[in-house]
């Protein structure tokens, strides 16, 4: 049997990667059930971050003694890996770093998922990942270019690290005329872009093209779904969020713009994703190496725009019609336009998206992942025996 304890954020936690980590947990369950379930280390700021329940191990962010404390407790488990979802700013320290305590300290097999590679890794952050290329006995990256930066940057062998899509849901079955007429989208040209909301998510950029585009599109409507992050709202509360209500405002764009100030579960997601026209990702950072929400617009097959940030320009090779320069307003409002004035071209736009979305769906990345922990615990067997073998092979014979 083998046995996954998940390290990671984890609803009711609001977080991308909490919500990543629940999915693959439920697929995993689906390939490698097991009687006793598996456990999830549940990164929490507070107690209240921890579902109930006797699955749910909590371990505080910042309380640097647990993460020694938590990881003897999973030498005493009957854990055969730990899945470690790694993200910089769900752990404690500078940077992340007390990570490298509980590294240091567990005994069983480590596989990591890295949600941000560095093309060139500095530091803070370099130590930190380099120390988790080398203690983990596998390494996921949800991006083909993120496995050559972790070879090129770290020296890791090209079978220690693997390439699993970023795991989306299915596309729903419902008829897209219904779902949009459930949504009251009836008449209208819908782009989309949902998430958590911060500064980094360009919607000001948007909004400047936005402009341009009601002026030959004046049915267009754009949406952005999601709550502000939780951390952004602790150090400005809703600062960004005012200043993109006013820039609406000023630029007569209160019938084109709807802001959705609410969590949305996969469900609503998938549902709203399915029914709009155009799916964005308007981001500034180019180094963005993880993208769950443009993968979740890939993975149910809807036309996408995006800037040509790691992820955008990996998962779209060959289609770089698709990426536009960030803050290039002309270009985006000439290329909105094209998309949502030809019905044709944003069709056959779906159908080549579509096909790429086809390998990222949940129920393959689950088998895929399960794939890579039953042949890590199998590696680890093998090991064990083997070290048993030498150590019998090594005590003195005994005297007759």
């Amino acid at each position: 049997m083998t046995r996954i304890a998940f390290m990671s954020t984890y609803p009711p936690r609001r977080c991308g990667i909490g919500t990543y980590t629940q999915q693959l947990r439920r697929h995993i369950n689906a390939s490698l059930p097991c009687p006793g379930g598996h456990p999830v280390v549940v990164m929490s700021t507070q107690e209240t971050d921890v579902p109930m329940g006797n699955l749910y191990w909590p371990l505080l962010q910042d309380r640097r003694d647990a993460y020694t404390s938590m990881a003897e407790r999973l030498n005493r488990s009957d854990v055969s890996v730990v899945s470690l979802q790694h993200e910089f700013g769900i752990f404690g320290g500078e940077s992340g770093a007390y990570i490298l305590d509980f590294i240091e300290a567990l005994k069983k097999p480590l596989v990591t998922t890295f949600h941000t590679v560095f093309p060139s890794p500095e530091e803070p952050y370099r130590h930190i990942q380099q120390a988790l290329t080398i203690r983990s006995d596998a390494i996921v990256s949800m991006s083909r270019r993120g496995v050559e930066y972790l070879k090129k940057a770290f020296r890791v062998s090209a079978d220690k690290v693997a390439y699993i899509p970023h795991g989306t849901p299915l596309p729903p079955s419902q008829d897209r005329e219904i779902l949009r007429n459930h949504l009251g989208w009836q008449g209208r040209q819908v782009i989309l872009t949902f998430g958590l909301l911060s500064r980094g998510k360009g919607i000001e950029s948007m909004l400047d093209s936005l402009s341009t585009v009601v002026e030959q599109v004046p049915e267009v409507l754009y949406i952005v779904a999601g709550q502000t992050h939780p951390e952004v709202r602790k150090w400005e509360g809703e600062s960004y969020r005012r200043e993109l209500q006013t820039l609406i405002k000023e630029k007569n764009l209160s019938n084109h713009v709807l802001m959705l100030d609410r969590y949305l579960e996969d469900a609503d997601l998938v549902r709203m994703i399915a029914a709009c026209d155009l799916y964005v990702t308007p981001y500034p950072g180019m180094e963005q190496s993880t993208s769950g929400t443009l993968a979740y617009a890939v993975g149910i097959g809807r036309p996408v725009l995006s800037t040509p940030y790691i992820y955008a320009r990996d998962l779209l090779q060959g289609y770089e019609d698709l990426l536009i320069p960030y803050g290039d307003t002309q270009t985006w409002a000439k290329r909105l336009t094209e998309l949502l004035t030809q019905p044709e071209m944003l069709a056959e736009w779906g159908k080549r998206i579509a096909k790429i979305g086809l390998g990222m769906h949940w129920p393959q990345i689950g088998r895929q992942y399960a794939k890579l922990f039953a042949r890590v615990t199998m590696r680890e067997q093998q090991d064990s025996a083997n070290r048993l073998i030498s150590s019998t092979a090594a005590l003195p014979a005994i005297g007759r």
